[in-house]
């Protein structure tokens, strides 16, 4: 799931087309809020292929897949709208081999988040429309999108389901949008109605930190089996 479910996607797609619901044991929100919308996330790899040279001897021979890179970086800048939750981060870049060799390859790992699926879609189209500006080198994208969990009518449903179940358990349930992914975000999707977040409370996710709250757990337990049990007898 943390890098994309890519072996057990179909299965999930499978199990879920047969279901009335997907209830997601992810984490809750804060204050326990269950996630009603999740950003779409994508890892998008870019390789620069060049041509080596030596550096100081004959320069112009060569074609710097670094330069090249760090030029396409600059360019997706021209992409981030953070207002409207789409976010570009190149987390890793690696390339080259020596100070004084052209590099010849160059590679960049960029996460990309997005709330909805046109979103997501026009970013994959950018991606995938990049050129070289330095003819002599070539460039190849890999990655696509994990789409958004976006808060529709289906997801709005199960929300006000769970939301009256804690309340007969004398507890307030609020609602959560965050910018990580889940298995969640394919179900939904799919158009399987999903509600997600409704696991343990807690706090530090992924951080050395990171804990639940154990007393929180049986009234979680509880709302759990009351939301299944409400969409059984619905």
């Amino acid at each position: 799931e943390e890098t994309g479910s890519a072996t057990s996607q179909q299965t999930i797609l499978q199990h879920g087309e047969r279901s009335k619901a997907v209830l997601v044991l992810e984490p809750s929100g804060p204050g326990g809020a269950v996630k009603t919308s999740r950003k779409g996330c994508s890892r998008f790899e870019l390789t620069v292929t060049g041509v080596s040279a030596h550096a100081g001897i004959e320069p112009d021979r060569g074609a710097s897949a670094v330069h090249e890179l760090a030029r396409q970086i600059v360019s997706l800048e021209s992409l981030q709208d953070v207002e409207s939750g789409v976010t570009i981060n190149v987390g890793r870049v690696d390339g080259g081999t020596r100070p004084n060799v052209v590099a010849e390859k160059a590679q960049a790992m960029v996460d990309v988040r997005v709330r909805t699926v046109a979103d997501a879609n026009r970013i994959e189209r950018a991606f995938a429309a990049l050129t070289t500006e330095d003819p002599r080198t070539q460039l190849q994208v890999n990655g696509g999108f994990r789409p958004p969990l976006e808060r529709n009518a289906a997801v709005r449903r199960l929300y006000e389901v769970a939301k009256q179940v804690a309340s007969d358990l004398g507890r307030d349930l609020p609602e959560f949008s965050t910018g990580g992914g889940s298995d969640g975000n394919l179900t939904s999707a799919r158009g399987i109605p999903t509600l997600d977040g409704l696991g343990a409370v807690g706090e530090g996710a992924h951080a050395l930190h990171e804990q639940i709250d154990i007393l929180a757990l049986p009234w979680r337990a509880a709302m759990l089996a009351g939301v299944i049990t409400r969409l059984v007898e619905d």
